[in-house]
């Protein structure tokens, strides 16, 4: 059987995340602006990047590398058709993230949105462990129910994430982080109009203590 996010249409998913009662594709949009720009940064590698959403922020002028990794080679495809301006810069990787040996190149920025939720805290320890990133910079989804994806006429296209969703909390996270050597540097909510929260969460390499000699 394929991976859940194999079998759900681009279409059905960014119709679902564009809807006034969900408003989280124009939302992730406005944040992932801020997120390339935070630090000084020349490559950047994108998790869960689907079709690309935010990638026209990209100035060439500023960065030299943008890597998008997904599960799901349509999206991926798609994220290259949208942006040719970024075609010389722009790599997509299409790979499992939960694969414990995946092999991803490296980059001094990390960004991962609503992406922990899906492969776990081990699984993204193990790859900013493997990218080596300075800073990360993360968006969670922080819920007022039980039900992690908002409801729409879409809902049922989602049915199958159940089998790979994790929760993720902040404190949890936090701690995640720090057993690998980062520290939380930056937290802000954004609302949305069904009650939920997007949490941006960024994290930066603990600075390496020095023994008195």
């Amino acid at each position: 059987m394929n991976h859940p996010w194999k079998d759900i249409d681009l279409q059905d998913y960014e119709h679902h995340m564009r809807l006034d009662s969900v408003h989280q594709l124009q939302t992730l949009n406005e944040i992932m602006k801020e997120q390339f720009y935070t630090y000084p940064v020349k490559t950047v590698m994108i998790l869960g990047i689907a079709g690309g959403n935010g990638l026209e922020h990209i100035d060439p002028c500023r960065f030299d590398k943008v890597y998008g990794v997904d599960i799901n080679k349509d999206y991926l495809a798609a994220s290259v058709e949208r942006y040719p301006e970024l075609l010389t810069m722009y790599e997509p990787i299409c790979c499992d993230l939960s694969d414990t040996n995946v092999c991803l190149p490296a980059a001094p920025l990390l960004i991962a949105n609503l992406l922990i939720e899906y492969i776990g805290y081990h699984h993204f320890q193990n790859i900013i462990r493997r990218v080596n990133p300075r800073y990360v910079s993360c968006i969670i989804q922080v819920n007022t129910d039980a039900n992690f994806v908002s409801d729409s006429p879409y809902t049922a296209v989602f049915d199958r994430l159940n089998e790979i969703y994790y929760s993720v909390d902040e404190s949890a996270l936090t701690e995640a982080m720090n057993q690998i050597g980062y520290q939380k540097t930056e937290r802000n909510g954004h609302s949305l109009p069904n009650g939920k929260k997007l949490l941006r969460m960024d994290f930066c390499v603990l600075p390496v203590a020095h023994s008195e000699k």
